[in-house]
This record gives C-alpha cells, sequence and structure tokens, in this order.
C-alpha cells in the first residue's frame, strides 16, 4: 500500500507542469526581416493577431485547467500562458516597427 502511494505521490508530482500546448511565436529572423514588403507584413501581423486570439482561447478554464490546477496550482500552465504572450508581443511588436520604416506607417 506504501508503494502505491508513493508511486501516485511521484506521479502527480511529475506531472505538475504545463497541459496546455500555447503556439508560439518566434522572433522575426533577419531573413524575414529583408524579404518581407508590405503585404506581407500586413498578413504576418493578422497572424500574430490570430496566435494572440489562439493563446487566450486555449487559456480560457476547462479541464485541463483543474487538472492543472490539482497537479501544480496552475503554475505550468500560468508560466506557459504567460510566455506564449510574451514571445507573440515581441513578435508582433517587431513587425508594427518594420512595418513603420518599410512601408511609412504604423499598423492602425
Amino acid at each position: 500500500m506504501f508503494k502505491s502511494a508513493v508511486l501516485f505521490t511521484t506521479i502527480l508530482l511529475l506531472s505538475g507542469c504545463a497541459l496546455k500546448q500555447y503556439p508560439q511565436s518566434p522572433k522575426v529572423s533577419d531573413e524575414e526581416a529583408q524579404t518581407y514588403n508590405c503585404a506581407a507584413l500586413d498578413q504576418e501581423i493578422a497572424k500574430s493577431h490570430s496566435v494572440q486570439q489562439q493563446i487566450d482561447k486555449t487559456g480560457e478554464f476547462d479541464a485541463l485547467t483543474v487538472i492543472g490546477f490539482i497537479g501544480d496550482f496552475g503554475i505550468g500552465n500560468g508560466i506557459a500562458k504567460a510566455s506564449a504572450n510574451k514571445h507573440a508581443s515581441a513578435r508582433l511588436n517587431q513587425l508594427e516597427q518594420l512595418k513603420a520604416v518599410r512601408c511609412g506607417h504604423p499598423t492602425a
């Protein structure tokens, strides 16, 4: 009985990580920055907004939120969401700055 309790506790502690999978946004590479024209930048900005919406939708309360809370008080999912938001915002800011330089006007 003791071994099964130890095994269960170990599994529970090891499962205390992010259960939700958030989309990740890479930084704008030098190659991307050199090849994007205004239309491509508009398209990439729209994709970045879509990724942010996906992050918000994934972060909604559901069964994985409950399981994550039981496993590690939701810390893993919270860290994963914060990281995904940070990277998505950074990419969006890079794209908007590139558009302001390349196209002469900021994104509305």
